[in-house]
């Protein structure tokens, strides 16, 4: 029997809304990273009013979890951010880039949903930089590093026209932005045909960038979100080198399939380690947070092998 290419940690889920201090109904969709020997989490709680705050949690082990006494961010009540945050805040990824780390999130409104991107250098507090799209705009995560001289993001915006579809943008100064393309699109009757988005921050390999992302797929009951890879070039991440053509990982254990979204794995963090190992975090049924391993070399051959047609 073939093993799985992410082997779930046996002691998921390892954060629920049992082990948060102040009142919440969820836990999930959450970036982790390193800071100073630790692993740092940003988790989505929504309240009970239905909108959504971000709280932190620390660990040793990048396992087991211990969440701060308070929210980290909550929607702003000042300026522009008050107004495009008024929903709440959702979602959100983290990538250490020259000395910060950077913060992308969903800022909802009645305008819509548009990414916002905050910093910060302690974990202790933060700073907003800036709104950095317009609706309708969400799962933007950002390359660790400049690229030819340019800061670049993958994200998905939707339209009509090219719905659910993974994009690359570039920055001079990280607030504004521009030079977008399309680069990666849904394939029918697949296991990613109905929308596809970014998932954690890209991790440099020797063969390119590799990128895991979601995919989702209408069933007769429900949509189905899944984990896929993708691999980038290194010196042009606008081009896509291979999409790894299977699923990676499907809603399989109980607080996956059943919770306030079923049959959803949906994940914002991969951290890489030392010994050629990632850490693997996603939200279960966008209630509770799981974690998992792999091999990032597996990752990348897993794309290799057996590649689909990026645009489709």
């Amino acid at each position: 029997m073939n093993e799985p290419i992410v082997k779930r940690y046996k002691g998921n889920p390892i954060l629920t809304k049992e082990d948060i201090p102040y009142k919440v109904e969820t836990v999930h969709n959450a970036a982790v990273v390193k800071y100073e020997g630790k692993y740092i989490m940003l988790f989505r709680s929504h309240l009970d009013t239905g909108r959504c705050i971000l709280g932190l949690a620390d660990s040793d082990d990048g396992f087991n979890f211990a969440a701060r006494p308070a929210p980290f961010m909550t929607p702003s009540s000042d300026g522009v951010f008050g107004e495009y945050e008024a929903y709440g805040v959702e979602d959100p990824r983290i990538t250490f880039l020259e000395d910060a780390y950077y913060i992308t999130y969903s800022a909802y409104s009645k305008h819509g949903v548009r990414i916002g991107l905050a910093k910060t250098t302690d974990f202790q507090s933060v700073e907003r930089v800036a709104l950095i799209t317009q609706a309708d705009y969400r799962n933007t995560v950002l390359f660790p590093e400049k690229i030819n001289g340019r800061y670049v993001r993958l994200d998905r915006p939707h339209s009509d026209i090219s719905p659910w579809a993974v994009w690359v943008t570039f920055s001079e100064d990280l607030k504004y932005w521009g030079d977008s393309r399309v680069i990666m699109k849904p394939v029918t009757y697949h296991w990613d045909e109905m929308k596809i988005g970014p998932g954690a921050p890209p991790i440099r390999t020797d063969k390119g960038w590799l990128s895991i992302y979601h995919g989702v797929y209408p069933t007769m009951d429900s949509s189905v979100y899944r984990l896929g890879v993708a691999l980038h070039k290194l010196d042009a991440p606008e081009e896509i080198i291979a999409v790894g053509d299977r699923w990676i990982l499907t809603p399989e254990d109980p607080w996956e399939l059943t919770g306030y979204v079923h049959n959803v794995v949906f994940s914002c963090a991969a951290v890489p380690e030392p010994d050629g190992t990632v850490k693997i975090y996603w939200g279960g049924a966008d209630t509770v947070m799981c974690a998992g391993t792999a091999v990032i070399d597996e990752l990348v051959d897993f794309c290799l092998e057996s590649p689909r047609d990026p645009m489709g």
